[in-house]
């Protein structure tokens, strides 16, 4: 992953409400949910849901996928995992994470 891709994927989750999208998608797993249960489930007008989406999917964070008349968005699983991958080998330098407790 270059730094260019890891800064937009950080960018993207670094607002609240698109880190929930992205949260309900990641647990939605890989069947996704389509835009009208998203938006009952985060209680914000459509408007602003298409917005945040549009953003992720820009961040490569989210695939939308037309079926039928819904439109249905899921995680892009491998990019969330390129980009925690990205921190741990170049933000950490191959250092395993630990809490600080331990």
């Amino acid at each position: 992953m270059t730094l260019e891709n890891a800064s937009r994927s950080l960018a993207a989750l670094g607002n609240p409400v698109r880190l929930s999208i992205f949260r309900l998608l990641v647990q939605a797993g890989t069947a996704g949910l389509n835009v009208g249960d998203i938006q009952r489930h985060m209680e914000i007008p459509a408007s602003t849901l298409s917005h945040h989406l549009s953003n992720l999917a820009q961040a490569g964070l989210v695939q939308q996928t037309r079926q039928g008349r819904e439109i249905i968005c899921t995680a892009e699983f491998k990019r969330m995992r390129d980009t925690v991958d990205f921190l741990t080998a170049e933000c950490c330098q191959g250092v395993a994470l630990r809490d600080k407790a331990s």
